[in-house]
């Protein structure tokens, strides 16, 4: 080791001393943290009893419903439609619930589907 290394490790006695420090402060704000979050924690409700959870309907479980939406038609208007004018549109049961299928040698996604290059 050079003198410079040596003077840099004998002066380090303040430094040792804020470290400590430091690590004293952040104990007491993480036993803070403990002590705050247990007193949120006992101002809670209790869970609910067994008599207060949700119960299945009469009828069994509900499922889910699949069916194929089209939207309702756009308003026709000579003048300008703004977003603002149309108000909700809704949708409704499309005509036919057949599920759309690719066509064969198709990715049905991004490009032909072929080796590419196109």
């Amino acid at each position: 080791m050079t003198n410079a290394w040596m003077d840099l490790a004998a002066g380090s006695g303040a430094l040792g001393i804020g470290l400590i420090v430091a690590a004293v402060v952040v104990a007491a704000l993480l036993i803070g943290a403990f002590a705050f979050g247990s007193r949120q924690k006992r101002r809670e409700s209790p869970p609910p009893s067994p008599q207060e959870q949700p119960r299945m309907p009469d009828g069994g479980p509900v499922r889910e419903v699949r069916e194929r939406r089209e939207p309702d038609e756009m308003p026709r208007s000579d003048e300008r439609t703004l977003p603002h004018d149309m108000g909700h549109q809704g949708s409704r049961t499309a005509s036919g619930q057949e599920r759309p299928r690719w066509d064969e040698g198709s990715s049905g996604s991004f490009g032909s589907g072929g080796p590419g290059g196109r």
